[in-house]
Order: C-alpha cells, then structure tokens, then sequence
C-alpha cells in the first residue's frame, strides 16, 4: 500500500507522471509539505532517509495518510492492525521513535480503530521529519543532485 512505485527513479526516466517530477525540485526547499505533496518529493526523501537509517519514519507518515482514506471498517482493522505490527508495538520491525504514552494509547485501543488512531504518533514523527530530517536533506547530495539536474534543464 505504501511502496514506491517501481516505474519511477531518481535518474531515469519517469513514466508514470504527468509531468516532469524535477520541475518541483527547488520548491521543496520552502517546506517539507512540498516535499510530502509531490510523489517525486516523497521518494527523493525516502532515498534520504533510508541513508539515515530512519525510512521508517516516512513509510509509517505515508502509511497514516492512506489510511485516513479508508472507507470501511473491516479495511480499517486489518490496516491498522497492519500500521501497528509494522511500525508502533514494541520491537516492531520498522519501529517508530515514539513516547511511551502515544505508543500505550495506540495499543490500548487498536483493536478498536478510529481515522484517528495513529494521528499523534503521526503528528509527533512529521514533526521529527521537519524539524531534524528536512534540513539534512536539503544539504544531502540527494538533493543538491536533483537540484542541479533540475537546473541543468
């Protein structure tokens, strides 16, 4: 649900947008909402955070947002079941960088799961994203490539 999608890459070519992801490139130096509202941005990010050793905090922000799309409960269960073994419960394998309390609250009532279940723990890993992530990642060679490239047009 939450995969790159594997016909995009940084360096070739981009078959599955309508326009050229690069055009946005110099944008998201304004925010790490434009980085997030483009999908070239998400996955430029991504590749980032993957070198940090911190993917997981984009993958579990990406997975949050498909999920308060969810129209029904049985697929609100099983997502939020999947979110929670994913990236919340103790020793998940992509485990997010929560407090104690947010991650009792999410466990407590996951087998009870509202739109709004994840949307603290969102909250605080967007926060971390913004607040020491994005501003590596605008000094990251991932970036300042991609900024070139876009220059170089």
């Amino acid at each position: 649900m939450w995969k790159t999608p594997r016909s995009f890459s940084l360096t070739g070519r981009f078959c599955c947008f309508p326009k050229d992801p690069l055009e946005d490139v110099e944008n998201w130096s304004e925010s790490v909402d434009k980085v997030l509202s483009c999908k070239a941005g998400q996955i430029a990010f991504r590749e980032f955070l993957k070198s940090e050793y911190s993917e997981e905090n984009i993958l579990f922000w990406l997975a949050c947002e498909e999920y308060k799309k969810i129209k029904t409960v049985p697929e609100m269960i099983s997502s939020a079941n999947r979110i929670y073994s994913e990236f919340v419960q103790t020793e998940a394998p992509r485990q997010i960088n929560i407090d104690c309390t947010t991650r009792e609250n999410i466990t407590k009532n996951i087998s009870q799961p509202t739109l709004t279940s994840f949307d603290t723990a969102q909250k605080l890993i967007y926060s971390l994203m913004a607040r020491d992530c994005y501003p590596r990642f605008l000094k990251s060679d991932i970036y300042q490539g991609l900024l070139r490239k876009a220059d170089s047009r």
